[in-house]
């Protein structure tokens, strides 16, 4: 089975990317190329994920064929989400190459908080609120408040302890006593403000409703 190289770059045009393959001692070599020449008089092209792996000639027809809808022509340009091919190519068995001193999982998570943030922004301006019971801690009440865009947790929200360290250094961006929130936190993102409050991985956009017990999830756009 042949090894090498799978990658994606973005480009100078939001929205366009270039899916491909090179060798496993020409990955630099290639990137710097493309960096500095462009493809297909596209320029800007930068680099955002690379994993080695197993038949990555097949693989990289594959992910031709899924996205030949959105494919430019015969070129290896995708008019398509970056972060969507991103989470792709780490769900992958193999070895991350670029970006170096962060693992695949990292990765994942880290374009999946981007999503998060961006489709946040969706959110009306208004309160919300967060009510549920936590096993071995009892009820938690929370309240978010939405203004222009920024998310921000209120102080005197009931917040239940972190159940793993992950989520403890999530809740370490709060001022938390006796498990009340001492002053407003804005978040990133509707899923951290309701794990901050809950203590454990949540979906924000089920978790959080406004006055009428309707969840948030009504105002992000669906494809």
């Amino acid at each position: 089975m042949a090894k090498g190289i799978l990658y994606v770059m973005s480009t100078v045009v939001d929205g366009l990317i270039k899916i491909g393959k090179t060798g496993t001692n020409q990955f630099e070599t290639r990137m710097n190329q493309l960096e500095k020449n462009g493809y297909c008089n596209v320029t800007g092209l930068k680099r955002e994920f690379a994993i080695e792996v197993e038949e990555y000639d097949e693989k990289e027809k594959l992910l031709h064929v899924i996205f030949n809808k959105s494919r430019i022509a015969q070129t290896e340009l995708f008019a398509t989400d970056l972060g969507m091919i991103v989470k792709l190519l780490s769900s992958f068995e193999g070895k991350e190459i670029f970006p170096k001193n962060i693992t695949k999982e990292e990765v994942f998570e880290e374009v999946t908080e981007k999503e998060e943030i961006k489709a946040s922004s969706q959110i009306p301006d208004g309160i919300y609120y967060l009510k549920q019971k936590c096993k071995g801690f009892g009820p938690v009440e929370a309240i978010l408040e939405v203004r222009k865009g920024h998310l921000i947790l209120k102080a005197g929200s009931i917040c239940a302890p972190a159940t793993e360290k992950k989520f403890a250094r999530i809740q370490q961006k709060a001022k938390i006593k006796d498990n009340k929130l001492q002053a407003d936190l804005k978040c990133s993102s509707i899923s951290t403000a309701g794990t901050i409050a809950v203590g454990k991985s949540v979906n924000g956009w089920i978790v959080w409703k406004d006055e009428s017990g309707k969840p948030v999830d009504q105002f992000r756009a669906k494809d």
